[in-house]
């Protein structure tokens, strides 16, 4: 597989990404099975085998479960650590947290939280650092010089070689930028084909009635910056994987699904793979996130490493999913 670098990192990392969030099986307490053990190992082997080296995680996921299936499979497997990158993030508390005493959910950015959450991350994962660490969701009681912190005292412990964000805009970075030491190397956004804001907010954003008032510029930002785009959701929750097969069935992105398939069916490939050709076509270099359970999917998901979308094929496909002309 092809790879990218990440600016202000001696990172090599694949053009795909897996993402770990559903591999811990179900959102409770419970302790996970043998049977999601032995899937989360197979689909894991299936990233490995098609040249994925990237594995995002975050400390909520499946209620850490996420985390800890995979430090089992980092356990079992001598020598996988050195041969792969490992993200994490933080910032998301549930109400069911141990330590919170019946207080509701919430973001939480204080050094103590960011702290404490990055070593129950490396205790699960069963690792001694972590490449990357990314804060979760914006806090808006956030205190730039606490995150500056946690990240110091990360760092310097040799707990994490670098970090980022995600789902944050141009502003909140600047924010986080004047307190801290270490540059963000990443920013994780929501981006599909099926959610185009990151490309469609440019083009839109003189468009009377079109809510250009919304625009916040983050790709291009993070272009302008050298922040790695990494995209989340990059296949759209599957709504574009197929079209409608009846008059009855409701599917607002029926045209984009159909003229995925078919442009799957000419380049003899998957619709994953058109899907996330879309996105890697973007000149920023973005990562999609790929976060299936199943291998066959995995393997469908990477031949979009192979596909090269022409200009007039991208633009088709924007014009398709959002039901309009591109202006």
């Amino acid at each position: 597989m092809k790879t990218y670098r990440i600016p202000h990192t001696d990172l090599t990392v694949s053009r795909l990404a897996y993402g770990c969030m559903k591999i811990g099986g179900s959102w409770n307490h419970s302790t996970a099975t043998a049977d999601t053990q032995s899937r989360a190992q197979a689909v894991v082997e299936a990233a490995l085998e098609s040249g994925i080296n990237f594995f995002d995680h975050a400390d909520i996921y499946t209620c850490g479960k996420s985390e800890t299936v995979f430090g089992h499979i980092l356990k079992a497997t001598p020598g996988l650590r050195d041969r792969i990158v490992l993200q994490s993030k933080v910032g998301i508390r549930f109400a069911s947290d141990a330590y919170l005493s019946g207080e509701p959910s919430r973001y939480d950015f204080s050094a103590a939280h960011i702290i404490r959450s990055t070593e129950a991350i490396l205790r699960r994962l069963q690792t001694s650092h972590l490449d990357l660490l990314l804060l979760h969701r914006p806090d808006p009681l956030v205190e730039p010089a606490e995150v500056a912190q946690a990240f110091d005292e990360l760092q310097s412990s040799g707990k994490v070689r670098h970090f980022g964000v995600s789902n944050h805009t141009p502003a909140q970075i600047e924010l986080l930028r004047q307190h801290l030491r270490q540059p963000i190397v990443i920013n994780q956004l929501e981006f599909s084909l099926a959610q185009p804001a990151l490309v469609s907010e440019g083009i839109h954003a003189n468009q009377t009635g079109a809510g250009n008032a919304l625009a916040t510029g983050i790709l291009d930002y993070c272009r302008l910056n050298k922040i790695f785009v990494q995209a989340w959701s990059p296949i759209g929750g599957g709504k574009l994987l197929r079209p409608a097969t009846d008059a009855t069935e409701t599917n607002p992105l029926h045209p984009a699904a159909a003229l995925v398939a078919s442009l799957a069916a000419a380049k003899n490939t998957t619709p994953e793979a058109i899907l996330l050709a879309w996105i890697l076509r973007h000149p920023a270099g973005i990562q999609p996130i790929i976060g299936t359970t199943q291998a066959d999917r995995v393997r469908a998901s990477v031949q979009a490493d192979d596909v090269t979308l022409t200009r007039e094929e991208w633009y088709a496909l924007l014009a398709a999913a959002s039901g309009k002309k591109v202006p």
